[in-house]
């Protein structure tokens, strides 16, 4: 089933982005595979790794030279993915596999990966995400138009 609308706080899909983020964060802390910190979570299972979070760190691994490259193409001038703080950068990652490889709506995507963002990171970092994201929605528009 797809998400259709903004979900609420909490949410099971909400929560599994966040263990996806917690995971991403740290393999790019650790400077380890995703795949090896997300294998000891599954290992350890406490708590327990969703299948929505084993999904997004699946998809953002196997496929994150071309994330990289959609957010790249998208940063504002000046702007590099390294500049961008850890926690941010994993979030644009996760919301850009989303907006490729599943059927989530550009909305719901944003507004989670802003909400998680509003939560976790700096104050000045929700609107830089979200002009981020937004400008990859609209060149996707505009390469499927």
């Amino acid at each position: 089933m797809a998400d259709t609308e903004p979900t609420k706080r909490g949410s099971a899909r909400t929560k599994a982005r966040k263990r996806a983020l917690d995971i991403l964060f740290e393999a790019d802390l650790r400077e380890l595979a995703a795949t090896e910190v997300l294998a000891a979570h599954l290992d350890e299972n406490d708590p327990p790794v969703r299948e929505f979070s084993v999904t997004i760190v699946e998809g953002v691994t196997a496929d994150l030279d071309r994330i990289d490259e959609v957010i790249s193409a998208n940063l504002a001038s000046g702007w590099t993915l390294g500049r961008i703080p850890r926690v941010d950068r994993n979030l644009a990652r996760i919301a850009v596999y989303e907006l490729i490889h599943t059927d989530t709506s550009s909305d719901v995507v944003l507004a989670e990966a802003v909400s998680l963002c509003q939560d976790l990171s700096t104050d000045e970092s929700p609107a830089f995400l979200n002009g981020l994201l937004a400008s990859v929605v609209a060149a996707q528009a505009v390469t499927r138009g």
